[in-house]
């Protein structure tokens, strides 16, 4: 009872941000998540909050993330994956190879903070927010750095939706545009408006590429948790155990492309992966400073650049290669 009272101020705290985020949303129609983000950025630096809300936002920020991640893998589907064409496949797989390995060069070059850089790449080449939340306990011990990271792609995810359809619907076929398009922006909702923006065509494939792309999330975070250990292990047998919430996360998304779940579940399931991010992501928010935003910030805003830019290339590269 005692450890529920500690826990109550901190997370009505950030339930109330969330509940802001959502008005917002429904006003401007930006992401929820990111809005509660950047509601917790602003109260967090505005008002001193008393060490009685600690606990409670720390259980937001820890558990309310582990149990969003576990509902994610309800919306993972590796049949969307394979039936995409060999091409497309191809496309999308070396694609994401490349902006990791582009990721781990270019982090050393710029010497952007490991963390932070690997989130916004791994964001950038998978699937945006979802991918950043479940990789990020497994890299950063700091939650300020998935804060960036999320900004970060969230921003060049809109500015690829917003002008990507109006740069290539001339000069690419439809086809193209669907892969483009799904194999580059960051979340379905950017795939969604940029899509369907073109033509309800371009919008269905686009879509379909993109979730086939979400697809590799499982198999990416299995390799990508073994080579970024935040706690440094050594024995082998150690370092190949995953935290309970990713294997639970590759149990469930294993079950339900095996066998598809009700359409009711899977939207219940997205609801609530969608609410406790908001809520984590408002408790996160709550605990990073403007110095650390402006001082990580600028210099991961020019590393999500540099990303997106070389991710847009490889594909181009590769569809006229094997789309001609």
């Amino acid at each position: 009872m005692a450890l529920t009272i500690k826990l109550i101020r901190g997370i009505l705290l950030t339930l109330i941000l969330v509940v802001g985020a959502l008005f917002i949303k429904g006003w401007l129609g930006f992401n929820a998540i990111l809005i509660s983000l950047v509601l917790g950025i602003i109260v967090g630096n505005i008002i001193t909050l008393p060490d009685s809300f600690n606990p409670g936002i720390k259980f937001s920020s820890g558990r309310f993330l582990e149990v969003a991640i576990m509902l994610m893998a309800f919306s993972i589907d590796y049949g969307s994956f394979l039936r995409l064409g060999w091409e497309t496949i191809l496309i999308v797989v070396v694609t994401m190879a490349a902006v990791l390995l582009m990721t781990v060069w270019l982090g050393k070059k710029m010497d952007c903070p490991s963390s932070a850089g690997l989130l916004v790449g791994f964001g950038t080449a998978i699937c945006g927010s979802t991918a950043i939340a479940a990789l990020a306990p497994s890299v950063s011990e700091d939650k300020s750095d998935m804060g960036i990271a999320m900004a970060v792609v969230n921003l060049y995810g809109l500015i690829g939706m917003l002008f990507l359809p109006v740069l290539t619907s001339e000069w690419l076929s439809d086809l193209q545009n669907s892969v483009l398009l799904g194999a580059s922006l960051h979340s379905v909702g950017n795939v969604a408006g940029a899509g369907f923006a073109m033509s309800d065509a371009v919008g269905e494939m686009a879509v379909t590429v993109k979730l086939g792309r979400v697809a590799l999330l499982t198999p990416a975070l299995l390799i990508l948790t073994q080579f970024t250990d935040k706690n440094k292990k050594t024995s082998t047998k150690e370092k190949f155990k995953l935290p309970y919430y990713l294997v639970v996360f590759i149990f469930i998304s294993v079950v339900v492309s095996i066998f598809p779940l009700p359409n009711s579940v899977l939207t219940m399931s997205k609801q609530g992966s969608s609410f406790l991010l908001a809520m984590a992501m408002a408790a996160i928010g709550l605990k990073v400073s403007f110095k650390t935003l402006v001082g990580s910030g600028k210099k991961g805003l020019v590393f999500g650049a540099i990303l997106f830019a070389f991710q847009l290339i490889v594909i181009g590269l590769l569809m006229l290669v094997l789309m001609r």
